[in-house]
């Protein structure tokens, strides 16, 4: 009995060291009135396939799909007035933005979010890390979901050869372990919160929060802290506890490099779509698919914008 306690504090201790503990120094604040001259607007052809026109800065400020609200926070939207054709080829507006430095290991991403998108019928929002070449630069998901999901989806996709322990020290659950693109219809290697707050409307309901994403040579831990209990030092992850997800196992350093930070809100697309049959919530809401209702309902989707105030990287 003793002996098998001291492996199982062994075996914590073990676990909760893969959070490294680090003294770092900012890099990058990006809020206000300057926030977007830190990113590129994409508008090429969603890499997705969803129902979606990505619109560049000009377009997306005059259409107030982008815009400084009062309260000093920055808005990130989607058009919510028009209905479309969903025949025509033309998705709804939206915008996707990367930002113009990227970051490797020894880095730690702090975001403050006021508001998120999520939870709505046809969604399909993101806020990630995207290095060069994809998947061979990596690709790290911090809120991800779809349609009327209520708990956020964490996640890495790589090139091959990157499998994750499951089971590590994290308060989420492992879904797949294998981060390799190439398999398993690119699911990547994912974590589902536990937590209802983690996203679409139980995360506005709360008011928002911080998501803290570590990036080490061995691991990536990704942390979220509802607006009523974000720590007051949010430059010491050794401090915070376990994780909600904590990918271990990888050779981080040989799978991500140059990660650029990207905020994007498609529609329907490979995933959303895919899913739209087996929601219970959206199927019901129209029987002829996500781009059809996506098309002809502009007004469900007022809600689904980034409200941003601020992101550091440390």
């Amino acid at each position: 009995m003793a002996s098998s306690f001291c492996s199982l504090l062994s075996l914590l201790s073990l676990s909760a060291s893969t959070v490294a503990s680090a003294t770092y120094q900012l890099d990058a604040r990006f809020s206000g009135a300057t926030f977007f001259d830190n990113f590129n607007f994409f508008t090429g052809r969603d890499p997705t396939n969803g129902f979606v026109t990505y619109v560049n800065a000009p377009f997306a400020s005059q259409w107030g799909l982008t815009r400084h609200p009062p309260d000093g926070s920055v808005y990130i939207g989607v058009d919510y007035m028009n209905v479309l054709n969903p025949y025509a080829g033309v998705g709804r507006y939206s915008v996707r933005i990367s930002s113009k430095k990227s970051w490797g290991t020894g880095s730690l991403v702090v975001v403050d979010l006021a508001h998120a998108p999520g939870g709505q019928c046809g969604t399909w929002p993101a806020m990630w890390l995207l290095g060069p070449n994809w998947p061979w630069g990596g690709e790290i998901d911090i809120i991800e979901g779809v349609n009327s999901n209520t708990k956020n989806l964490m996640s890495l996709h790589t090139s091959p050869g990157c499998v994750v322990n499951s089971g590590s020290w994290e308060s989420g659950s492992h879904t797949t372990t294998n981060c390799d693109t190439s398999v398993n219809y690119n699911s990547g290697c994912g974590v589902t919160s536990g937590d209802s707050r983690s996203y679409g409307s139980g995360f506005n309901k709360a008011g928002g929060g911080v998501y803290a994403t570590q990036i080490t040579p061995t691991s990536v831990s990704i942390w979220f802290f509802p607006r009523n209990s974000i720590p007051s030092n949010l430059q010491d992850p050794a401090t915070w506890g376990a994780p909600q997800a904590n990918f271990v196992g990888c050779d981080v350093q040989a799978h991500f490099s140059n990660l650029q930070l990207v905020f994007d809100t498609t529609f329907c697309g490979d995933w959303a779509s895919a899913v739209w049959p087996y929601d219970a919530s959206c199927a019901p809401l129209d029987r002829n698919g996500c781009v059809d209702f996506v098309a002809k309902n502009p007004a469900a989707f007022a809600e689904s914008y980034w409200g941003i105030n601020y992101v550091e990287v440390y």
